[in-house]
């Protein structure tokens, strides 16, 4: 982990993202004390797939009926 000042970060902050990019941690302090912390984005853990559930969730019937009049006056107030 790399501990760098405000100045030092704004003058070099493609320096230190090369840097955040290998894997170091980059802690931007102000006046000594920690203010930030520079990590590398991590994405997710990819694209969502249509039907990835397919098979392990059932849907009863049921589900398509019309809501109860008590039911349905509770959403929509």
């Amino acid at each position: 982990m790399v501990a760098v000042n405000v100045h030092e970060a704004k003058t070099h902050l493609s320096r230190l993202l090369a840097r955040v990019e290998e894997g170091e941690e980059v802690v931007i302090a102000r006046n000594g004390k920690p203010v930030a912390r520079l990590v590398a984005h991590r994405s997710g853990k990819g694209r969502r797939r249509f039907g990835a559930l397919r098979g392990r969730l059932v849907v009863d019937d049921r589900f398509f009926d019309p809501l109860p009049e008590s039911e349905l006056a509770s959403w929509e107030s």
